[in-house]
């Protein structure tokens, strides 16, 4: 794991520390990466609830709720996947805060819609009685399969941390 992305998370910790929030994530091509870069601080039994791979369709669908047309309409890397993936998994597990990640990382897989490198990002946030808030961003990364899913993982954590860190100064 590289420096910024240790960073990210221990910054992400100590926000979500002194929220008394807890974070989860629901990945598909980043394969437990970013529940690994959060796991490997001190801690993160603290404010970390566990994460769901969810690298089949079947998994998106029967576990985070994901709705069956939408993964045959928009496919598994679209707006519509990630933003329900993150719910879904924030509903499932006791958190406050989640992220879920579904892209092409190829070196195969891509398409001329959805070239290798297309990732889709979604994170989701509630607390109490405050409404669950949902969003999504697209982003395409170049290089390998290991450069794409590290970007994404800095992608995930840093959204994350914007989140949180907006929630502190209230």
């Amino acid at each position: 794991m590289d420096l910024q992305t240790r960073e990210l998370a221990e910054k992400l910790g100590e926000v979500l520390a002194d929220l008394g929030w807890k974070v989860t994530a629901a990945e598909s091509c980043t394969g437990g990466a970013i529940a690994a870069a959060i796991t490997s601080v001190a801690g993160a039994s603290g404010w970390f609830e566990g994460s769901v791979v969810s690298y089949a369709d079947r998994i998106k669908r029967d576990f985070l709720g994901v709705d069956a047309g939408d993964l045959v309409e928009f496919g598994a890397v679209s707006e519509a996947v990630v933003r329900q993936m993150a719910v879904g998994v924030l509903s499932r597990l006791d958190a406050n805060l989640a992220v879920a990640v579904s892209g092409v990382a190829g070196p195969n897989g891509g398409s001329e819609e959805k070239p290798v490198g297309t990732v889709w990002i979604g994170w989701a946030h509630g607390q109490g009685q405050e409404p669950l808030q949902a969003d999504a961003r697209l982003l395409h990364f170049d290089g390998n399969r290991q450069q794409i899913q590290a970007k994404t993982v800095i992608e995930a954590l840093s959204g994350l941390l914007e989140i949180a860190e907006s929630h502190r100064q209230r």
